[in-house]
């Protein structure tokens, strides 16, 4: 649930209230009625207007933000791999994986039995 007083982005209208969507506002209140699906007031200044929104419709202007940052840097990534040729870098992009893949277990020394029991009593117990 989100603050009172919480600057958000309107990023949809499920409900078809001909919000106006991309526009920002600020969380006012909270609408506890139980049989109402609407979370919050949000007052919108651009339109000067109150609205009764629910959460799936609104988000942090931050999140969108840093989305948008992610967004970018991932595009100039695939770029500079491209322009470079560097075909690992692009794969490596396109497919999601981390940049940096930990080490197999085989390339380990073996264990000792007391080591492997006690590695495999700690991932039980978590």
């Amino acid at each position: 649930m989100l603050q009172l007083g919480t600057k958000v982005v309107i990023v949809a209208d499920q409900y078809e209230q001909n919000l106006p969507i991309g526009e920002y506002g600020y969380i006012i209140a909270y609408d506890r009625n139980a049989d109402n699906v609407f979370d919050y007031v949000l007052r919108v200044p651009t339109a000067n207007r109150n609205f009764l929104i629910p959460d799936e419709d609104v988000e942090l202007e931050e999140v969108l933000i840093q989305d948008e940052v992610d967004r970018i840097e991932r595009e100039a990534l695939i770029d500079f791999a491209l322009a470079t040729h560097n075909e690992e870098l692009f794969k490596r992009i396109m497919n999601g994986d981390d940049p940096e893949p930990e080490p197999e277990n085989a390339a380990k020394e073996p264990l000792s039995q007391a080591d492997f029991i006690r590695q495999v009593n700690l991932k039980a117990w978590i």
